[in-house]
């Protein structure tokens, strides 16, 4: 079943389907290759380009924040394929999030969007936590700033004419469930299907033996790496405009074993932070393997620092932490999933499948203007802006 599930990816043409209509701010048609199902969108929040652009513009906008100077972006960096390098990320007020930042990019295809909440199953309800939460603080809005953050968007010409375009009919349009709607489009529309892998299956791209062996060993029953990672995805709670029966699994993969009694540190427990069960304690959402050679650090905090240690940690069924508060064998955790089991993987099979992930990595999404910040000033605009400050 999975094996079949991972070679749905079979070569086939691309279906280049047309832009959305400039003169249609409600038009909107996906571009993708025949293997990715176009994903659902809430009948409230209908795809438009308009709405994408006005989401691209506050998806890097500072102003958003209740210090002025944080944005989306600020956690989730293009270059690194929506994630920002760290382990864990800073927001406004220099708390840290106990997370790592997941990716952005394919979101339109997930299930639920955190790492480990099951009631995240729209990007528009994920977007509340990072603006309005409290514990911990990454936006900073609340209801001592709301007014004064909205006001600077209405004292915008461009953004006022921005949102009656994205928004038309309404006559306050300016408001902070449709900042959220906006910037959801935008993420919805960052859509990741040109790595080298993706041009392989449209026979456009050759891969290297090592590549290939590392292929045969991901979707393979030694590493058996495809029954989390098998989707068109590379995840395993793939969710699209046909999917009948949705699936949310979580996993427990033997990471921690606090001292030996199957515990994660708190506030990073799982699932079990929502349900309390015990048999949740560790479980968390299996990421997109998508471009994971530019998303590290690794796992759900951050403690891993490369994919060959991530390796590594899968081919011994779980990680050993010797020392310090966090100590335990996580190899012998109790409540660890079934699937994660020692795996005899010799040096080059490792490296193997090292250079296959690395044939994940979409160059194009790196670097492509259209999710790229519009704020950035290009080095002549810098420069006419540094002359005239001299004056």
């Amino acid at each position: 079943m999975m094996k079949l599930r991972s070679f749905i990816l079979a070569a086939a043409p691309f279906v280049a389907l047309a832009g959305p209509a400039a003169a249609d701010p409600a038009a909107w048609s996906w571009s993708l290759p025949s293997f990715l199902p176009p994903p659902r969108a809430p009948a409230d929040n209908p795809m438009s380009e308009a709405r994408f652009q006005l989401g691209r513009k506050l998806f890097y906008e500072t102003r958003l924040s209740g210090n002025g100077k944080e944005s989306c972006a600020s956690c989730h960096l293009q270059k690194l394929a929506f994630t920002d390098g760290r382990k864990v990320s800073v927001g406004a007020t220099g708390e840290t999030t106990p997370r790592n930042a997941p990716s952005i990019v394919n979101s339109a295809w997930r299930a639920t969007l955190t790492w480990a909440n099951p009631a995240m199953v729209t990007l528009e309800r994920q977007m509340e936590a990072p603006m309005f939460g409290e514990a911990p603080i990454e936006m900073g809005v609340n209801d001592q700033n709301k007014k004064e953050i909205l006001s600077r968007f209405k004292s915008d010409a461009d953004y006022r004419r921005d949102f009656a375009e994205a928004f038309p009919g309404e006559p306050d349009p300016i408001a902070f469930g449709n900042i959220i709607k906006a910037i959801s489009v935008f993420e919805r529309g960052v859509v990741s299907a040109s790595s080298k892998y993706d041009l392989y299956l449209e026979g456009k791209a050759t891969l290297t033996p090592e590549e290939t062996r590392g292929k045969d060993l991901f979707f393979g029953e030694k590493a058996e790496c495809h029954h989390c990672h098998g989707s068109v995805n590379f995840d395993d709670q793939f969710y699209h405009a046909r999917t009948r029966e949705i699936e949310t699994p979580f996993h427990n993969t033997g990471l921690y074993n606090i001292d030996g009694k199957g515990d994660y540190p708190t506030p990073n427990r799982g699932l079990f932070e929502i349900t309390g069960a015990i048999e949740d304690m560790g479980k968390f959402r299996a990421p997109s393997l998508r471009n994971i050679a530019v998303t590290g650090p690794y796992m759900h905090d951050g403690s891993v620092a490369t994919l060959e240690e991530v390796i590594d940690i899968y081919a011994a069924g779980g990680r050993n932490v010797t020392s310090g508060p966090e100590q335990g064998d996580g190899r012998l955790n109790s409540r660890k999933s079934e699937l994660i089991v020692p795996i005899d993987l010799s040096e080059q099979e490792k490296r193997d499948l090292v250079a296959f992930l690395k044939t994940l990595t979409d160059e194009e999404l790196l670097t492509s203007s259209r999710f790229s910040d519009p704020w950035q000033k290009t080095p002549v605009e810098q420069r006419v802006i540094h002359n005239v400050s001299d004056r």
